[in-house]
């Protein structure tokens, strides 16, 4: 319907004012996304005009600056986080999310790329540390208020599974006590079922978190064996027989460790034990390996530290030698040398003229300087007029 109802000028000039057909607000905020590539040539886009990562590396740590723009960005204040936590008065109680008041107070008008890279000045001023605890990105697992709905992004750098903590020791545990503690960790909790008296103190079946996963015995897919639906040495009892088994806990306890259910989730869980001994045993074992490379990167970090220190210097040394030979220097020393051969050939005049030296004294020292005066003037104009020439097509010497 264009050919019928033709753009009017003000409508003509008004999109042409608007590259691509883009809004105003799609404008501001492409301008915004430029000033934060401009100021920041290491940052990575991770979703294009949605979320943008910037590394960056104090006191040999490494933390990752994530920026998550909304829908409505620049009308709402960007999302800023770390990874990982860090202690830092610009950071929430969690060390996550950036509470500077640039960030609070963000408008439509502000310059992103100058807010990260103040926030970048603070933190090299104020070194971060780690917050304690530091296993996951921060809106990966849980939605905190204020976070838009985006979906989760894949971050390579996070660890597979959470980290165990350091400095522990290793112990040998007994089944029972691997068992239940495995259990108080990942079973989610139940009504509590009746208590058995000695029944109570038997390990507990292994919980999966998916039952359909096939067996495996690293930990992490181990699947239940299967229970059947009635037991043939029970249906061979009658009545009284099993109301005198409910009644007394020892012979309902013997009779529950001959189920050969109960026997394979012991082996199982006894192999596994051994298998977590061996493994943790393998680790001590690198353990020397490591601290000799540790001790080896920190040596070579050192012999760094001095060599870069050693170039600092050189290149500061280069520096003033690179100024005091360049050509407004030579400039600057030619006039000064003219106007101390000229002074001197004036002392040999006024010599002369008092009758303190002879006339063949007198034209052999004066023709000397004024020779020297006038070739150090010549020199200097010829200089004077080489930068000149080469300002007009070159950068100033």
């Amino acid at each position: 319907m264009s050919w019928l109802f033709p753009l009017t000028k003000s409508a003509s000039s008004s999109a042409a004012g608007s590259p691509g057909g883009l809004t105003s607000l799609q404008q501001q905020k492409q301008r915004l996304i430029e000033s934060l590539r401009n100021s920041h040539s290491s940052i990575a886009e991770i979703q294009k005009d949605v979320e943008y990562r910037l590394p960056f590396t104090v006191n040999n740590l490494t933390i990752n600056i994530n920026i998550l723009l909304p829908p409505q960005f620049p009308q709402e204040k960007p999302v800023i986080s770390v990874y990982p936590p860090i202690r830092h008065h610009l950071m929430d109680k969690q060390g996550v999310y950036v509470t500077s008041p640039l960030v609070n107070n963000f408008t439509m008008h502000s310059d992103l790329g100058k807010i990260i890279q103040s926030l970048l000045d603070e933190f090299w001023k104020n070194p971060p540390v780690l917050a304690p605890s530091s296993t996951a990105f921060p809106y990966l697992y849980s939605n905190p208020g204020g976070m838009p709905p985006y979906a989760s992004q894949g971050f390579p750098f996070l660890p597979p599974y959470p980290p165990q903590e350091a400095n522990r020791t290793i112990t040998s545990l007994s089944v029972a006590d691997t068992i239940s503690s495995s259990t108080t960790s990942y079973t989610p909790a139940k009504p509590a079922a009746p208590s058995f008296g000695v029944l109570s103190n038997l390990p507990l079946p292994v919980p999966t978190t998916d039952t359909s996963a096939p067996v495996s015995q690293d930990g992490f897919g181990y699947k239940m064996p299967d229970i059947p639906d009635t037991f043939p040495e029970l249906s061979e009892l009658s009545v009284s027989q099993l109301t005198d088994m409910n009644d007394q806990e020892e012979i309902l306890l013997e009779q529950f460790l001959t189920l050969p259910q109960l026997k394979q989730i012991i082996n199982d869980k006894d192999d596994l034990v051994k298998s977590i001994e061996e493994l943790a045993r393998k680790n001590l074992l690198l353990e020397p390996s490591l601290e000799a490379k540790r001790q080896t990167v920190l040596d070579k970090y050192e012999l760094l530290t001095q060599l870069k220190s050693a170039f600092e210097k050189k290149m500061q040394r280069q520096h003033e030698l690179s100024e005091s030979c360049s050509a407004s220097a030579l400039q600057a020393r030619l006039k000064v040398a003219a106007h101390e051969a000229e002074e001197e050939s004036d002392n040999i005049a006024e010599d002369f003229l008092e009758g303190k030296t002879e006339i063949d004294d007198f034209l052999s020292s004066f023709m000397e300087k004024r020779t020297i005066c006038h070739c150090r003037r010549a020199k200097e104009e010829k200089l004077q007029q080489a930068i000149a020439m080469h300002s007009q097509f070159h950068t100033p010497l």
